[in-house]
């Protein structure tokens, strides 16, 4: 929850997330801190070269949990959440969960009590289903492999 607070304050984002205004103050902010504005060496250069990293990584996660984005990977996620759990890890209040058919997401804000509820479970996705997928914000951080 810390990561998403401090990469919406850096974007100047409210409550929701839209994807056409995260674009726009996506181009400004990396205008504004492009690396090449600055002479090379300089204190400047190496700062505007840390931010510019932060505001790509801000940008791909604030992407990743926009409404528009979810919508569109609806379908998908429903059919992963319906395969079987193959390992979970818990760190924090970020619970990152991999699925069977090889996706992977990362749920924020789930507390420890939840977790250890989900570890006693004798049936992992049943519990998942009822308490975590469709109750906290989530995003995908790996594809199933594609076999040739």
């Amino acid at each position: 929850m810390k990561r998403i607070n401090e990469y919406k304050k850096l974007f100047n984002v409210e409550k929701d997330i839209e994807l056409k205004q995260l674009k726009k103050t996506y181009r400004n902010l990396v205008k504004e801190w492009h690396p090449d504005k600055f002479q090379a060496g300089d204190d400047k250069a190496i700062e505007a070269e840390l931010k510019s990293r932060q505001i790509i990584d801000a940008y791909h996660f604030l992407v990743s949990i926009a409404p528009e984005t979810k919508a569109a990977n609806l379908e998908d996620y429903n059919t992963t959440i319906t395969s079987p759990i193959m390992d979970w890890q818990h760190k924090g209040m970020l619970l990152e969960i991999t699925f069977l058919d090889g996706n992977t997401y990362e749920y924020f804000g789930v507390n420890k009590a939840l977790y250890i509820k989900l570890c006693q479970s004798d049936k992992l996705t049943r519990f998942a289903k009822r308490n975590i997928f469709n109750s906290f914000i989530y995003r995908k951080i790996k594809k199933r492999e594609v076999e040739a």
